[in-house]
């Protein structure tokens, strides 16, 4: 499969790259996305201690959910297929659809220990093997280091209570989470597929409103406008807030929508509507962080 521009982008993501003027150079960055695992993302992907999923459950609701296991874990089979192994935790938003042929995901590798991140979408495939689940890649991609934050792993943690609450909206303790949180992941779809992506900033960037609405500025990037794209296509939206201390994850599914100001800026705007916090066995703490030189200073006005 050749990748052109009509195909690594759908309407939703070029209504706003038509909006904002960046056409070209989406079509420039689009260059890179391709079908195939090249040798130096194979490598990649089998040195990550952790997976970003995307994907929607059997109701609908799309949410976003973190794997780990040894490097290695996570291994191309070929230029168009991945295999997981070990799935997800029992009780994750995500087990059913994970186990089901032909579900559509999307996946981001990132090593916060290079600030390197690398993105492949495509649909769940069987795999005679107990106990992992493969993906056949379609889209293939890496991105800019913009907004990551630099840590190093410390240690496993082998025990945990799996899930340890659920609900509509968010408890005081996880709005105090998402408040100090300077990365979060964000799964979306569109008729092409779904994609898991990457934000950061310092702490704070990400404001509660309220137990049930989030908001965030979108800062500058690499002008693709895959996640804002989808979001115009398809309100839907799952994020993760990982716990880099503790291992611990807080799962968020409902629906974003995207505002623009009349300076030029950009706020993503997240209803919630379900609520997933857990603590799960095998989960990696990792160090304090070395901010990225790229996150603005809060309060700044970015476009």
């Amino acid at each position: 499969m050749h990748t052109t521009m009509d195909t690594a982008y759908h309407p939703g993501a070029r209504e706003l790259q038509d909006r904002l003027g960046v056409r070209e150079l989406a079509d420039h960055v689009g260059r890179s996305i391709g079908p195939g695992i090249k040798d130096v993302a194979a490598v990649f992907l089998a040195q990550q201690p952790f997976l970003v999923v995307g994907a929607a459950d059997a109701a609908g609701r799309l949410w976003a959910s973190l794997l780990t296991g040894p490097p290695g874990f996570v291994r191309a089979r070929g230029p168009h297929r991945v295999t997981v192994e070990g799935g997800v935790p029992a009780g994750d938003p995500l087990a059913g659809a994970l186990a089901t042929d032909g579900t559509a995901v999307g996946t981001l590798a990132l090593d916060p220990r290079t600030r390197r991140r690398m993105r492949l979408n495509g649909t769940l495939a069987a795999d005679p093997v107990a106990g992992r689940f493969a993906v056949r890649a379609e889209q293939v991609f890496a991105n800019c280091p913009k907004y990551l934050q630099k840590r190093q792993p410390l240690e496993v943690l082998p025990q945990g209570p799996g899930v340890v609450r659920r609900g509509g909206a968010l408890t005081p303790g996880q709005e105090r989470a998402v408040r100090a949180a300077d990365t979060f992941f964000v799964a979306t779809t569109a008729a092409d597929g779904v994609d898991a992506s990457h934000r950061g900033g310092n702490p704070g960037f990400v404001e509660v409103r309220s137990p049930r609405e989030l908001a965030w500025p979108d800062y500058p990037g690499n002008n693709m406008f895959l996640t804002l794209g989808n979001l115009a296509a398809d309100p839907r939206a799952g994020l993760l807030f990982p716990d880099w201390e503790t291992g611990a994850v807080l799962q968020l599914s409902g629906r974003a929508r995207t505002d623009f100001g009349a300076d030029g800026s950009r706020t993503v705007v997240f209803e919630v509507a379900s609520v997933v916090e857990g603590r799960h066995p095998g989960r990696l703490r990792w160090s304090a962080p070395e901010y990225s030189p790229a996150n603005p200073h809060l309060g700044s006005t970015t476009r």
